[in-house]
């Protein structure tokens, strides 16, 4: 027979321990050890279960699965072209932020190409149906289930054979066979090895709904990651209608691709320009605003860098950074020291991204470097030039991919002038309507600006 024996299990990253413990021994986190029932069986003799069958690699097709498009563009690219069959998703975000709403707009814009199935263990049905008519779908024969048992779910899908299934949401999922709440590190593991095992048998694509914690991370172990094919991160600005959707991890296509989205009140609506989102448009050039060209996934985008450098009234001076690694920033400091010549030890220095985004490529030291001087300076920079590049140590200036498409997508929104690192400037063939200033050391983009 099975033996019980109780073991303690890390509700943040699934390790498990002996005995409790105040902290982790796996992940060093405080408190987060919750007893649970280990069942102990003896395992068989390996020779007598059926020896697999080992492949090559030649042997094996490589044809690319048919995806299916969401009718939602912005979606598309994100999951990297459109719905792969067996593929499973997870998704998280803040509570409000529209991860519910999202995904039924893209049930009804779906439903008329594969087969759907909304199963919610949060809401009520007649909660979905009020927030479907408030969204106006296009379609309301939307097939709805509400349930928590994940035995119970996967005899639903085995009987209507849905082709597009979202689980909202899988925290509060639960197994017949583990005793502990819903929610718990066993749970989540083991109800989504159930449905990523149907998903993968069956073809069918699963969408699951996360929570968040405090610091903004999908709850529960990081094994329910590794688990999925797909990560998808809900972002915005505290007080702003913008939403973006941001893949951090994705098997069948590119990470960092993000998604523009603008909350209205018939739900969410894609944006056209993304661009234009993240500039503010300054009627005249202010000092401490560069407009630099960053690279999201596949997507090029404009945004606006800005900088206020003040006189410090502390024994230390401030390093704030808002979008930026704060990091990043003092080292920059001290490049600008070093190898331009210009000191910012009795100054405070606020660096901020506008429109809320989170910019961790090493493309933004140039602009950074170039808005912190022009904040010193009380000089403008003109309102048609862009910069983009990195900054050394040695106080070189490096390229950085896709520097064409970067000064191709600055031309398409009028920009006739671009500060670039030398190795990033455009061949012959490449016929742009702008000025290049190739810059191969700080001090030329100093004497540049």
């Amino acid at each position: 027979m099975a033996k019980q024996r109780s073991i303690y299990v890390c509700q943040s990253c699934g390790a498990t321990a002996p005995k409790w413990a105040g902290q982790c021994p796996e992940c060093g986190e405080w408190n987060t050890l919750v007893e649970s029932v280990s069942d102990t069986r003896r395992g068989g003799y390996a020779g007598s279960s059926p020896v697999p069958e080992v492949q090559t690699l030649e042997s094996i097709s490589a044809e690319n699965a048919p995806r299916v498009s969401t009718g939602m563009p912005e979606v598309d690219r994100v999951l990297g072209g459109g719905i792969v069959p067996g593929a499973v998703c997870l998704i998280g975000g803040d509570p409000g932020i529209g991860k519910s709403t999202l995904l039924l707009q893209v049930l009804a814009a779906v439903q008329g190409r594969l087969p759907t199935l909304y199963v919610t263990g949060e809401e009520s049905l007649s909660q979905v149906s009020l927030r479907a008519r408030r969204l106006g779908l296009a379609r309301m024969d939307l097939p709805v289930l509400a349930e928590t048992r994940v035995e119970a779910i996967l005899q639903a899908m085995a009987v209507n054979a849905p082709g597009f299934v979202v689980i909202d949401s899988v925290q509060t999922l639960s197994s017949d066979s583990l005793d502990s709440a819903p929610g718990s590190v066993s749970q989540l593991r083991e109800c989504s090895a159930q449905l990523v095992r149907f998903a993968k048998n069956h073809g069918c694509s699963i969408v699951l709904v996360g929570h968040v914690t405090k610091e903004g991370a999908i709850a529960g172990p990081r094994v329910l990651e590794h688990m999925v094919d797909t990560v998808l991160y809900f972002e915005h600005d505290p007080g702003s209608r913008f939403r973006i959707i941001r893949a951090v991890k994705n098997r069948f296509g590119a990470v960092n691709e993000l998604g523009v989205f603008a909350m209205g009140d018939d739900g969410l609506k894609e944006v056209a320009n993304p661009s234009a989102l993240f500039l503010s448009r300054h009627e005249e050039a202010v000092p401490g605003s560069v407009i630099m060209v960053t690279r999201q996934g596949s997507r090029p985008l404009l945004v606006e860098v800005q900088s206020l450098v003040d006189t410090s009234h502390g024994s230390q001076p401030r390093r704030v950074a808002l979008g930026l690694e704060g990091n990043r920033l003092n080292m920059l400091m001290a490049v600008m020291h070093r190898h331009g010549g210009i000191s910012l030890a009795d100054q405070d220095v606020f660096a901020n991204v506008v429109g809320g985004m989170r910019i961790q490529e090493t493309a933004a030291d140039l602009p950074l470097l170039m808005a912190a001087l022009s904040s010193l300076r009380g000089r403008p920079v003109p309102m048609d030039t862009v910069v983009f590049g990195e900054v050394g140590l040695a106080g070189e200036i490096r390229p950085v991919a896709a520097g064409e498409e970067r000064l191709q997508e600055a031309v398409k929104h009028g920009f006739r002038r671009a500060l670039v690192p030398a190795g990033n400037q455009p061949r012959r063939s490449a016929k742009l309507d702008m000025e290049i200033v190739p810059l191969q050391r700080l001090s030329q983009a100093i004497d540049a600006f």
